[in-house]
């Protein structure tokens, strides 16, 4: 496994690589199970696997955020190594954002102004596209991986790629989850035994809302209600219940079409975000 932390030596690294496919996992270290999944799925499709560590500091918007984030290199090195990848790519930030940096990629609409955007700035979204727009351009590669946790970003992600004609084709990997429900997340590390206890009530709460929908409720204000009863019992800071077209993000009133539920809430000091996707409720169904 060659760690190089400059585009040009990134791109060294590459340039004998490219008769194969390469695929990209971009990560910003404090590697769990869940980044393990993307490697294994990049690992089995592609010749070449190239891991990136950057804790990108223009998408976060609280510095007490940013300053708590995890660093384990070392632990991420050995894991990505353990899970076969090739090359690491894990630059300092004056390699990402050079003295002069002047340019944003950014995406406009719900797709990037709601939800998240909208409870972590707008300069959340514009952090995200304009470093992973970096990262594609320096590795070039096949495919990129991302979890299906991040749903916004992703479509964040498709947006923009799209727009910009870049030449790659993203993979969505199912969300990672413990074996009490809850979604992987490196922030999964801040709760207490309590909180973590707590913040079941999430994937319960998607839970709650899917069997809901299957058994017929099309309505989302009537499935919001269901998820509200269930984090209620837990005493979580709830920030949002939302339903959502998953490739727009504009609102849906009625589960007639595939439906994103996503959920962002407060577990303590801790935020967390997870979702579901509702398929849709046959019309003979009935319901509320």
């Amino acid at each position: 496994m060659i760690v190089v932390r400059t585009v040009s030596d990134l791109r060294a690294a590459l340039r004998g690589r490219r008769g194969g496919s390469i695929g990209l996992v971009p990560t910003m270290g404090a590697l769990h199970e869940g980044h393990a999944t993307l490697l294994r799925a990049a690992r089995s499709a592609d010749d070449t696997v190239v891991m990136t560590i950057f804790v990108n500091p223009a998408q976060f918007n609280e510095q007490s955020d940013l300053a708590a984030y995890p660093r384990t290199e070392d632990a991420d090195l050995a894991l990505a190594e353990a899970e076969g990848v090739d090359v690491v790519f894990a630059p300092d930030a004056s390699e990402v954002y050079p003295d002069g940096f002047a340019t944003t990629v950014s995406v406009s609409g719900p797709i990037a102004e709601t939800l998240e955007g909208a409870e972590r700035g707008r300069a959340h979204f514009d952090g995200v596209a304009t470093v992973v727009t970096k990262l594609l351009l320096a590795a070039l590669p096949d495919h990129a991986y991302f979890g299906a946790k991040d749903a916004q970003q992703v479509a964040v992600i498709r947006r923009f790629v799209a727009d910009l004609g870049i030449p790659v084709t993203l993979v969505v990997c199912p969300t990672s989850r413990d074996a009490d429900g809850l979604a992987r997340s490196s922030r999964n590390t801040r709760l207490s035994p309590d909180e973590r206890a707590r913040a079941l009530a999430i994937p319960r709460a998607l839970t709650a809302v899917t069997d809901a929908a299957a058994a017929g409720v099309r309505r989302s204000d009537a499935l919001r209600e269901r998820a509200l009863d269930v984090l209620a019992e837990a005493l979580i800071q709830l920030e949002y219940v939302a339903f959502v077209d998953p490739e727009t993000f504009a609102p849906v009133s009625s589960v007639d079409r595939p439906t994103l539920v996503a959920i962002a809430a407060r577990v303590g000091a801790t935020r967390l975000i997870d979702n579901a996707v509702i398929p849709p409720v046959p019309p003979t169904t009935g319901g509320a």
